[in-house]
């Protein structure tokens, strides 16, 4: 493996001590890339939603296309980085194995549904604990993910640190709809600093979670690229943006000078039917887009990773945030996607209702009552000594379906005129 002085034992610690095999060839990111490529969570990103729900269209992304497409972008800022920054270079580096590992595991603790599927079962957590999908990422790395041994990866810290978007605890503000980790993760949290403690000026909130290593920082900024471009041609492709309603909706904005070469840009793209040329060279310029400086704050003296900070040019930053606008308002708000999200809730809502029925507040946990989970679920879920306790697991069940498979259960449950001996699964 290539020798990289960018890193050190701090970094690629894991909370579980783990021991050595004989012959690895890999490196502890390498080997952290690997467990996640070869796992059932990561495969059941391909039934996930990205934009579309599974099933609606067959070219459109979906979680696991979305997450590989975050990976490919890491990799080549990393590589970028490395042959044009003055502050790297030779046997001192960004880690692309780590920064793939991030990217890939990014997203997979993401429902069913999409981000309507995780706003509806923080609705239905929050007097549990909330639900949050980067926080469900990191309980799937450290707790579940290799879930025939009951049991998490034991990944590095680095690649802990480098997933955690967000790093306020729940209590720290019960009313918050997003950003938050599970109280539980308190273990997790102080593994990954090391026992310090924030300082004051990094508050609970949007300051502290806005605190990230140099890796989680180029995750964002791909993941940002990958969605804020691509989601666009989906929405192309999909015909949710035609050249009527894309330049109806700019007339109804105040655009600026380049907003409105952005807009005539899309409109030849989509005349040409030419939108995956036009985003391909969209992706190589957000790349070049980023570059490296000095960093210094509390974790800097414990890591390389820490002492540095990406800087995302201006102009770009920009581009991005109104592509995601205007998908967000021509798209995301259409009402065809708005009616499929009110049937995702809805869905969702039956399920978490149902389950927490049976599971949750019984009068008598595990007593006469019709099994509706696998008996190896069942088990985990009565082994608990408190409602919040049965009630996570619960919800780790719903987390962890593809759309098909919550929609399946929903018919199963619900539906009379559904599920004979074959539509089982």
């Amino acid at each position: 493996m290539d020798k990289n002085i960018f890193y050190s034992e701090f970094d690629f610690a894991g909370a579980e001590t783990a021991s050595s095999r004989p012959g690895e060839y890999r490196s502890p990111f390498e080997l952290d890339r690997d467990r996640i490529i070869h796992t059932s969570a990561f495969r059941r990103l391909q039934s996930k939603t990205q934009v579309f729900l599974s099933g609606e269209y067959d070219f459109y992304r979906t979680r696991l296309t979305h997450s590989i497409e975050v990976a490919q972008i890491g990799r080549s800022i990393c590589t970028r980085l490395k042959r044009t920054s003055d502050l790297l270079g030779g046997e001192y580096f960004i880690d692309p194995d780590l920064v793939e590992a991030i990217c890939l595991a990014h997203d997979i603790g993401h429902p069913p549904f999409g981000h309507t599927g995780e706003r509806t079962l923080h609705r239905l957590m929050r007097p549990y604990g909330g639900f949050e999908g980067n926080a469900q990422t990191l309980r799937i790395l450290t707790k579940t993910i290799f879930s025939h041994r009951n049991r998490g990866m034991n990944p590095s810290r680095a690649l802990m640190d480098g997933v955690l978007k967000y790093k306020t605890l729940f209590s720290a503000d019960e009313n918050a709809d997003n950003h938050f980790l599970y109280d539980e993760q308190k273990q997790e949290l102080d593994f990954v600093f090391d026992g310090r403690d924030f300082p004051k000026d990094l508050e609970p909130g949007k300051v502290r979670n806005g605190f990230h290593s140099i890796e989680c920082q180029i995750m964002d900024w791909a993941d940002d690229t990958a969605y804020s471009l691509n989601d666009l041609v989906d929405g192309i492709n999909a015909g949710f943006i035609t050249l009527e309603n894309l330049e109806k909706w700019a007339g109804s904005q105040d655009l600026s000078k380049d907003e409105v070469l952005h807009i005539q840009a899309l409109a030849e793209a989509i005349r040409n039917q030419s939108a995956e040329v036009l985003m391909g060279r969209k992706i190589a310029q957000f790349i070049e887009a980023a570059s490296l400086c000095r960093d210094e704050n509390f974790m800097s003296e414990a890591s390389c990773r820490y002492q540095y900070a990406l800087q995302i040019d201006p102009a770009m930053a920009a581009e991005s945030k109104f592509y995601k606008k205007l998908a967000m308002k021509v798209v995301f708000k259409s009402n065809q996607l708005q009616q499929l999200d009110k049937k995702a809730d809805f869905i969702v809502r039956r399920l978490f209702g149902m389950l927490a029925d049976y599971y949750i507040t019984p009068e008598e946990p595990g007593k006469d009552h019709f099994r509706l989970l696998s008996e190896r679920d069942e088990k985990k879920i009565f082994s608990q000594a408190d409602e919040r306790g049965r009630a996570r697991l619960v919800c780790d069940v719903i987390a962890r379906m593809t759309d098909g498979r919550a929609a399946r259960m929903y018919q199963r449950l619900f539906d009379p005129g559904f599920g004979s001996i074959v539509d089982l699964d």
